[in-house]
C-alpha cells in the first residue's frame, strides 16, 4: 500500500483537530469515486444537470484522473524517466471526535489537471458540508496550490455565489493581489453564460 506524504501542514481544524491533505493514491480510488457522487450532486444546484438511469452523474473527468493517480505515484517512486502524470488527486482528513471516535474522515477533496502543461487547473474542489464556513475550505485549497508552484486557472460559475466569493479570498491568501478573473464562452453551449476563469501564479516555496 502506498502512503503519500501529506503535504504542508494546513493551519485548519475540524473539532479541534488538525486536518491533514495529501496527494491521493491507487488505494484512495473507491473513496474519490464517492465524494464524486457528492461534489457532482451539490454542483446540479448550479448545472441543472440530473443523474443518469443509473442514479450516477457523468465522471469522465475523475475516470481520467483515477487513471493518472498510479502514474504520478509510479514516477515519484522509481524514477525511471516515465512520462510523469498529467492529472493529480488530493484528499483531505481530520479524526472524527464524535463520540470519542479517533479514525480519520475525509472532509474535502481536490483534482488537478495539466501537470505536463504550462498552467495547472483545478479541475475540481468538493468540501463535506459539515466542514464548511470553519476555514477549512480555504486552508486545503491553499495547500494543493501551493504542492505545485507556478501558473495556475481555476474556473467556477458566477451564478455560484459560494464559488464567487471563495476562490478570490483563496487567491488573496496565497498571492496577494497576484490575481485576476476573466471570462470566457463554454465550449460547445452558447446557450450558458459564460464561465470564470480565475488566473494566479505560486512562486516556489522556500524550503
Amino acid at each position: 500500500m502506498t502512503t503519500p506524504a501529506p503535504l504542508p501542514d494546513p493551519s485548519a481544524h475540524l473539532a479541534g483537530a488538525p486536518v491533514r491533505v495529501c496527494r491521493a493514491t491507487p488505494e484512495d480510488r473507491a473513496l474519490l469515486e464517492r465524494l464524486w457522487l457528492l461534489f457532482r450532486h451539490d454542483m446540479s444546484a448550479v448545472s441543472g444537470e440530473l443523474p443518469g438511469p443509473d442514479g450516477r452523474f457523468r465522471d469522465d473527468r475523475l475516470r481520467t484522473a483515477l487513471d493518472e493517480i498510479d502514474r504520478d505515484v509510479r514516477a515519484d517512486e522509481d524514477g525511471t524517466g516515465r512520462r510523469a502524470a498529467t492529472w493529480r488527486g488530493y484528499l483531505a482528513m481530520a479524526p472524527d471526535g464524535a463520540r470519542g471516535r479517533s479514525d480519520e474522515r475525509p472532509v474535502a477533496f481536490a483534482l488537478v489537471r495539466g501537470l505536463d502543461a504550462p498552467t495547472r487547473v483545478l479541475s475540481a474542489f468538493f468540501v463535506a458540508r459539515a466542514a464548511r464556513q470553519r476555514g477549512v475550505g480555504r486552508e486545503v485549497a491553499a495547500a494543493v496550490l501551493r504542492d505545485v508552484p507556478g501558473p495556475w486557472e481555476i474556473a467556477y460559475q458566477d451564478a455560484n455565489a459560494g464559488a464567487a466569493s471563495f476562490w478570490p479570498r483563496v487567491a488573496t491568501d496565497v498571492a496577494g493581489d497576484g490575481w485576476s478573473v476573466t471570462h470566457r464562452p463554454v465550449p460547445g453551449r452558447p446557450e450558458v453564460p459564460p464561465d470564470a476563469w480565475l488566473s494566479l501564479v505560486l512562486g516556489q516555496v522556500p524550503g
